[in-house]
């Protein structure tokens, strides 16, 4: 893929954001057994954290806002500088109330990285390689995950090392200000009252109420799924945290090369198809896992990550592509939102479920809603290739 220099540097830049942004938010998720040990809590408990935690995405949709107004390097720069900071203080948590405040905070300016980020990434990719960049920008977030899947069985209970480490984006925010190029296409772009009020004007509103339903249905199944996976593998299936670390590996070895195939395959095939059906097997994956002993566990979190993965490009593109310019980086936001919605849904259902029918088997039910939820995604328009609008 050509680049051009200013091309090259955003890909630098939004990419080293994309990599602190993935390295802080897997640190709870993968250290949630111990922090559960450390607190005494139950399932219920823990569902309830991750509820707060969802919430983090409503914060973010003011600040997308202002990444439309007012440029995508600032606000890139300030969400990492804002998740920086609440990371390195959830390393002096004294309680799971306090833990859940802070790591609100920085799942707020975490999601608004990640959003203004793809958004900034389509702009400036050449058009016939749009996909492509963002599985770049999907590798790069697989890959700080894949430093906290690393660090954590060296420190292991220790979780409050990992948090103190996420205290580096202090330093790397002012770079990333001073270095990241700011968008041309967002300068190009004129803009005209709020971002808000343009996405609900007939040309937009069907496609942004389409990907609110998709992304809110997969996040009952995704959110619970992600966050209690490790508690599961630990509690149920009796899995060490090194163990649980090789197969966080493992899935992630399969998925970094699949960000790569998805990206590929959306150039040349589309984002309608290869998203629908790779989103609807990525439920699958996901919702089956949990329904088995560990070999199906092992296989189903390997293809669930792997769809996963590829679909990423596919669906980051294709969302990116349905709203102009104006509001992109707020029609991300607003999926965000949804999928906090169904985030919190997901999660009191799976933990009211939890207590009754077991955790495997409560998070294996709410797969087939979020199977529902790719269906929805054959009423959005194919954009591959279309010029952006701006």
């Amino acid at each position: 893929m050509e680049l051009d220099p200013q091309q090259r540097r955003t890909l630098i830049w939004a990419g080293l954001a994309v990599v602190l942004t993935a390295f802080d938010g897997s640190v709870l998720v993968l250290a949630l057994p111990a922090i559960a040990s450390e607190f005494h809590a139950r399932v219920p408990a823990l569902s309830n954290l991750g509820s707060v935690l969802a919430l983090g995405a409503l914060g973010a949709l003011p600040l997308a806002t202002l990444a439309d107004r007012f440029g995508r390097r600032r606000l890139i720069a300030v969400g990492v500088g804002g998740f920086s900071i609440a990371n390195f203080a959830s390393a002096f948590a004294p309680s799971l109330e306090a833990l859940a405040i802070l790591r609100l905070i920085a799942v707020c300016f975490e999601v608004l990285v990640g959003g203004v980020a793809t958004a900034l990434i389509v702009e400036e990719a050449p058009p016939g390689r749009r996909g492509q960049a963002v599985s770049v920008l999907a590798v790069l977030s697989g890959a700080g995950t894949g430093l906290t899947v690393i660090a954590y069985p060296v420190v292991a209970p220790h979780w409050r090392w990992l948090f103190l480490a996420g205290g580096i984006g202090l330093a790397a925010a002012p770079l990333i200000w001073m270095r990241l190029p700011e968008g041309r296409a967002w300068q190009r772009a004129r803009f005209s009252g709020s971002a808000l009020r343009l996405l609900i004007q007939p040309a937009w509103r069907r496609r942004l109420f389409v990907i609110a339903g998709t992304t809110a249905l997969l996040a009952v199944l995704l959110e619970p799924a992600g966050l209690l996976f490790t508690l599961y593998a630990s509690q149920v299936l009796r899995m060490s945290p090194v163990g649980i670390s090789e197969l966080i590996a493992v899935s992630g070895v399969a998925g970094g090369t699949c960000y790569v195939a998805g990206g590929f395959l959306t150039d040349r095939f589309g984002r309608r198809g290869p998203g629908t059906a790779l989103t609807a097997a990525t439920a699958m994956s996901a919702g089956l896992s949990f329904i088995g002993g560990t070999p199906v566990f092992v296989l189903g979190n390997v293809l669930w990550s792997s769809f996963a993965s590829a679909a990423t490009p596919v669906f980051g593109t294709w969302t990116a592509e349905l709203f102009p310019t104006r509001a992109r980086a707020t029609a991300e936001a607003m999926g965000s939102v949804a999928a906090a919605v169904g985030s919190v849904a997901g999660l009191q259902v799976v933990g009211l479920l939890s207590q009754s029918v077991g955790l495997g088997i409560a998070l294996g039910l709410t797969g087939v809603v979020a199977f529902a939820g790719s269906a929805l995604l054959l009423l959005l328009p194919e954009t591959r290739g279309s010029p952006l609008p701006d």
